[in-house]
């Protein structure tokens, strides 16, 4: 019989992380980086999931043990989680807001109206919140035989599986809720979309580019976070035995960096000044290189 205190282990331990030996500062300044560029991008991602994520991240490149306390993990955990679900809630609601805006225009006020505004963000605001909150809550209750994650940051099925009862219940659960989470979603945003370019057909060209140039980010954006989502739930298939670093830390980091810098890039080209600026910085440093090879060219001949 195993005492409490080893059923509730008071930290977990990440194995991902390996001695690099010098290559870890390599690691570790690319990463600070990636997390210098989101904190430019996107001021909303470090307040939820980069801030809960990358400083630890980070620490956890230099140094040479990898733990985390309980409390610290179920937190990040649940701040991960939160932020996944508010992305999807809110992307389906921007979709539906462009789907009565160009299908129903004469209809928009009525069917968006003040109080309609209201009920949705409640309801894709608290729905996550309340969803996680009761699966954290049945995590944070299981007795726990271990305490070595194979991730690089707190991920609710690694910390199920760590538990000493039969845990298949709730394990095939999570996954039905985490995949139909982003199903149901995606199915109708789909959906809107394609009534919204079969609008598009029989409308003039001005608001076909009109209509692609609003609903083209937001498409981009919510399929791409999908992507990132499914492959975070990919990764509960592995066992530890089957596990392996590199396609754990690939696909990891794919849904902890991919969105939060490639979301801000796709809204920001869709603005007109903020692309002639990029474009314009773009073609200016070509220049440069093109100057700076015709110079070395001809000196090389001289």
């Amino acid at each position: 019989m195993k005492s409490n205190n080893s059923l509730t282990p008071p930290y977990f331990q990440f194995t991902v992380f390996a001695d690099y030996g010098p290559l870890r500062y390599l690691f570790f300044s690319l990463s600070l980086l990636i997390y210098v560029t989101i904190i430019s991008a996107n001021l909303v991602i470090v307040l939820s999931v980069s801030t809960g994520f990358f400083p630890r991240f980070l620490m956890d490149l230099l140094s040479d043990t990898h733990f985390i306390s309980r409390a610290r993990c179920f937190t990040e955990l649940y701040i991960t989680s939160t932020h996944v679900g508010h992305e999807v809630s809110l992307l389906t609601v921007m979709a539906y807001d462009r789907f009565v805006a160009i299908c129903q225009p004469l209809h928009y006020h009525s069917k968006m109206s003040f109080r309609t505004v209201l009920l949705l963000l409640t309801f894709a605001v608290l729905t996550p919140l309340c969803v996680f909150g009761y699966f954290l809550y049945l995590a944070s209750n299981l007795p726990l035989c271990g305490n070595e994650l194979h991730r690089i940051f707190c991920a609710a099925f690694s910390v199920v599986q760590l538990s000493c009862v039969d845990t298949t219940v709730i394990s095939i659960a999570g996954q039905f809720l985490a995949v139909i989470s982003v199903f149901i979603p995606l199915s109708f945003v789909l959906y809107t979309y394609l009534c919204i370019l079969l609008v598009c057909r029989r409308s003039s060209s001005e608001f076909r580019g009109k209509a692609l140039q609003t609903c083209l980010p937001h498409i981009v954006t919510f399929i791409n976070f999908c992507i990132s989502v499914l492959c975070e739930v990919s990764l509960s298939q592995y066992t530890t035995d089957a596990e392996k670093p590199v396609v754990i830390v690939v696909l990891s980091l794919e849904f902890s960096i991919i969105p939060p810098i490639s979301n801000p890039l796709v809204y920001a080209l869709n603005l007109p000044k903020i692309r002639g600026v990029i474009f314009g910085f773009l073609r200016a440093e070509h220049l440069v290189h093109s100057t700076l090879f015709k110079d070395s060219a001809g000196t090389e001949r001289s």
